[in-house]
C-alpha cells in the first residue's frame, strides 16, 4: 500500500529521498517511539516488533535499567576516548565479558569497539598477531559485516559486495553444514580438508571465523557435532577458532552465547555485538590473555570504541541477561515459538523447514526466490508487524522479537504472521 500523501511519514520519506544516499535501503517505517516489543510511527500507528533493529533489542526497546544507566552516565561525561583517559564503565564491561566468556583459558581480556564488523576485523588482527599467520577461513552463507575485510568474509554478493571490489587478500571460503539443503557435517569437513589441499596451507591459516547460527545467511544452526570436530581440526593445525556471536549472542538462543549449546566447545576468540549495547553502538572481542596480549600496545583502539554511554548500557544489559530467570524465560519463549511455527508450517506446504536454536528461529520457503518472503514481510507490515527476511536467496523469514516480549504481544505478532502468510 502506498504511503498516504500529507502524512508525517510521507513528509519524512520525501525529505529522506532528498538528503539521504539511496545506497541505504529505504523502509516505509518512520519511527517516533519504541518501548518493549512495540514501535510507534510518526503518524501514531503501532507495530509489534519481530526485527529488533536487526537483532539489537534482546532486552526490548528502552529497558528501564538500560535507560537509567545511560542517563546516569550522561550526567557525568559523554566521551573521553579510552586511549586518552580511561574510565570504569569500559573496564566493567570487559570484566563482565570475562566472567561470561565461553572461550578457553582462565584469564580473559577484551577490547571494545563500535560495531560487529569492527569487532570481526579486530579479531582477525588479534589472530594474525598471535599466530604470525595471515590467512583467514570463512564459510558459505556467512555474514560478518560491511567494512572491507568483513565484506570480503561475507558470503553474499548483492547487496553487500557487488561493485565494491577489489577485496581483501588471504580470505578463503568453505561450505558450512546446511542439512536442509544437503550439506552434512561430514560434507563440510571434507570440503575444508579439500580447501587445505587445493587452496591454502593450513600452516598459514591464522583463524577460522564462524557464526554458530548463521544469521543473515538464513538462521542456519550448526549441527550438534560440527563445532567440536571443527575445533579439533583447528587445534591440530594451530588455527584459532573465532566464534562470531554478533547476532546469536547475549541470550538470543536461550543461552548467553549460542556456542554454549555445543558440549566441549571453547572458542579461542569471541566476537559480540548488536544486543550487547541495548540499542547503543557497542561490540567487542574477548579471548584468553595470551592471545589478547599478543598485539603491541597501541595496535588496537579507536576514537569512540567503548564509548562511556554505550558501556553503561552494555553493563546493564549483561547484568539483565545473566540474572536468574532471564535465560530460562528465553528458552521457554523458544519452545513456544517453535511449536507455533511448526504448526504454521504444517498449514503452509511451501514452508520447507523451521529451524534455529532456542528463540532464534526462522522458516525457509522451499522455493529459492525472494518473492514469497518479500510478500509476507510487506503484508505483515500492513497489518502491524515488523519482520525481516534473510538467506542467500532471500527466502527465509527470521524472528527476532525481544526476549522480554509479553505473551499477548507474542500472540498478536504470530496471528499477524499467519494472516500474512495466508494473504
Amino acid at each position: 500500500m502506498p504511503v498516504t500523501e500529507g502524512t508525517q511519514t510521507a513528509r519524512i520519506i520525501a525529505e529522506r529521498a532528498r538528503f539521504v544516499s539511496p545506497g541505504v535501503a529505504t523502509p516505509r517505517l518512520v519511527v517516533a517511539e519504541a518501548d518493549g516489543a512495540r514501535i510507534t510511527d510518526v503518524d501514531g500507528r503501532t507495530f509489534v516488533d519481530f526485527a529488533g533493529g536487526i537483532g539489537c533489542q534482546n532486552t526490548g526497546h528502552r529497558h528501564p535499567a538500560v535507560v537509567d544507566a545511560v542517563k546516569e552516565q550522561a550526567d557525568r561525561y559523554l566521551h573521553q576516548c579510552f586511549m586518552v583517559g580511561m574510565y570504569e564503565p569500559y573496564v566493567d564491561v570487559c570484566r563482565r565479558l570475562a566472567e561470561l566468556s565461553p572461550c578457553r583459558g582462565d584469564e580473559q581480556r577484551s577490547i571494545l569497539v563500535n560495531s560487529g564488523a569492527e569487532a570481526v576485523e579486530n579479531a582477525v588482527k588479534i589472530a594474525r598477531a598471535a599466530t604470525g599467520r595471515q590467512a583467514v577461513v570463512v564459510f558459505e552463507h556467512a555474514f560478518h559485516g560491511r567494512t572491507l575485510l568483513a565484506m570480503t568474509m561475507t558470503s553474499k554478493v548483492k547487496p553487500y559486495k557487488a561493485g565494491f571490489g577489489p577485496f581483501a587478500p588471504e580470505v578463503y571460503r568453505a561450505p558450512a553444514p546446511y542439512p536442509y539443503r544437503g550439506v552434512s557435517t561430514d560434507d563440510a569437513l571434507a570440503a575444508l580438508d579439500q580447501l587445505f589441499k587445493s587452496d591454502v596451507d593450513p600452516a598459514s591459516v591464522a583463524c577460522v571465523v564462524l557464526e554458530p547460527v548463521q544469521g543473515e545467511g538464513g538462521f542456519i544452526p550448526m549441527p550438534p557435532d560440527y563445532l567440536a570436530r571443527l575445533q579439533e581440526l583447528c587445534r591440530v593445525n594451530g588455527i584459532l577458532y573465532v566464534d562470531d556471536e554478533v547476532q546469536s549472542g547475549v541470550g538470543r538462543t536461550g543461552r548467553m552465547w549460542a556456542v554454549d549449546h555445543y558440549d566441549g566447545v571453547e572458542p579461542d576468540l569471541l566476537v559480540a555485538g548488536k544486543s550487547i549495547g541495548g540499542g547503543l553502538p557497542l561490540a567487542g572481542v574477548t579471548g584468553r590473555a595470551e592471545l589478547m596480549d599478543a598485539v603491541p600496545t597501541g595496535g588496537l583502539g579507536g576514537t569512540f570504541g567503548g564509548n562511556p554511554l554505550a558501556c553503561a548500557a552494555g553493563a546493564a544489559v549483561l547484568e539483565i541477561v545473566a540474572a536468574d530467570g532471564f535465560l530460562t524465560d528465553a528458552r521457554a519463549l523458544g519452545e513456544t515459538l517453535r511449536a507455533r511455527l511448526e504448526a504454521l508450517a504444517a498449514r503452509h506446504a511451501d514452508i520447507g523447514e523451521v529451524r534455529g536454536l532456542g528463540p532464534m528461529l526462522a522458516f525457509e520457503f522451499e522455493e529459492r526466490s525472494p518473492d514469497r518472503a518479500q510478500t509476507v514481510v510487506s503484508a505483515a507490515f500492513e497489518r502491524g508487524l515488523v519482520l525481516l527476511s534473510c538467506g542467500l536467496y532471500g527466502n527465509v523469514i527470521r524472528l527476532l522479537p525481544p526476549l522480554t516480549i509479553a505473551q499477548d504481544e507474542l500472540d498478536e505478532g504470530l496471528a499477524i504472521l499467519e494472516d500474512s502468510l495466508a494473504a
